[in-house]
């Protein structure tokens, strides 16, 4: 059955390539919508990295919060933003074009469909802006692949991801983990607010948040359950950015981060529940497993891992997986994205049952797992 399905899809490819069958496909009526459709799919992947350009810049010129109230006309637009008048229209025609934006009567541009979710959302305007890094290691994709880029810019950006032992996670200081460390803080509300509402705490006393950078989630976690015991693990520069945070959020008394390498150093004990939120597909898989390994072994029985993350696989978000975050990954220098059984073979493999998926309302910010240490070994 495998063979006949190759053997059709090797023929499908050869016809669709013949110049013949693309010119009688694209007149003959049955078929020309497809084919135009096919056509204008093809050419958005050659343009895909114009669009992304066109998104940067109306970021940088704060386009979309200017238009927040409303639509505003080319002449007050061309007033407040920065820009020679060919430029701007350039700049906001191509916009339109892209549904960020929409033009309205009388010259007056407003926002699209795709640009009013942009006002402040911090979270993904940060990562738009972060993308700089990433187009600069693109620039020579087969490079990036073959393990030769010397750009390297997101593999600065990450520090904790290099091999210089000069840079190891115990030895980074408070001005090289500050960038990716807000950024992180800055987008965790793309995954926590997916956990929150997939999963209450409320049966819990204590969670560990493993990798849990500046604390944001740890803080949500705090203000919708009072009664919970926070903890928090990562990099000592990144613990004390933590601590500070739980400061000035007066929840010192309820919340502590703790400094260390999560692969080689103990974890807290005592917690009933671990987080681990975006953190495994930044590593290796003898990393994960060692991870894994170590929060089993912290959590006390019948304890709870509850895991989140983008997945590759996941359904209607394909391109999210392997495409985006593979490049990503493959920039920053380290880890992989991992399909939903691949996770799960990991944590059964780390003594965890009772594997189940939660439900996500935006599978493409992350895909959750939980799963319980056995009360008995």
């Amino acid at each position: 059955m495998n063979q006949l399905r190759d053997y059709f899809l090797d023929w499908r490819n050869q016809t669709i390539a013949s110049p013949r069958f693309q010119r009688w496909s694209a007149r003959f009526p049955l078929t020309r919508g497809l084919v135009r459709k096919q056509a204008g799919a093809l050419f958005d992947l050659m343009a895909g990295f114009v669009y992304s350009q066109v998104l940067l810049a109306c970021v940088q010129l704060n386009l979309f919060e200017i238009l927040s109230q409303g639509a505003k006309s080319f002449s007050a637009l061309r007033d407040v933003i920065p820009l020679p008048e060919s430029g701007l229209r350039r700049l906001l025609n191509a916009a339109v074009a892209i549904n960020l934006l929409e033009l309205r009567s009388a010259d007056r541009y407003g926002l699209g469909m795709l640009g009013a979710p942009l006002v402040g959302n911090e979270a993904l305007i940060n990562m738009i802006k972060h993308h700089i890094d990433l187009y600069q290691d693109l620039a020579d994709p087969l490079a990036l692949l073959r393990g030769d880029n010397n750009s390297a810019a997101m593999a600065q950006y990450w520090p904790y991801v290099s091999t210089d032992k000069e840079l190891s996670p115990e030895k980074l200081r408070a001005e090289q983990v500050q960038a990716y460390s807000t950024l992180m803080s800055q987008t965790q509300s793309l995954v926590s607010i997916e956990v929150l509402e997939a999963y209450s705490f409320a049966q819990h006393q204590t969670v560990l948040d493993v990798g849990g950078g500046e604390g944001k989630f740890v803080i949500a976690l705090a203000k919708q359950f009072p009664g919970l015991q926070l903890k928090l693990f990562d990099i000592p520069a990144v613990a004390a950015l933590a601590n500070a945070q739980f400061q000035q959020a007066q929840l010192a008394s309820r919340a502590q981060a703790f400094g260390g390498n999560f692969f080689s150093d103990p974890l807290p004990r005592g917690a009933d529940i671990v987080t681990l939120i975006r953190v495994i597909f930044d590593h290796d898989d003898a990393r994960v497993k060692q991870l894994l390994a170590n929060i089993y072994d912290a959590l006390e029985p019948g304890g709870a891992l509850l895991l989140a993350e983008p997945m590759a696989g996941t359904p209607g978000q394909l391109k999210m997986g392997d495409a985006y975050f593979g490049f990503y990954l493959l920039a920053m220098g380290r880890g992989r994205p991992r399909t939903q059984a691949e996770i799960e073979k990991m944590v059964a493999e780390a003594g965890f049952i009772g594997i189940k998926l939660l439900p996500s309302a935006i599978p493409l910010n992350a895909q959750m797992l939980h799963c319980k240490k056995p009360v008995k070994p």
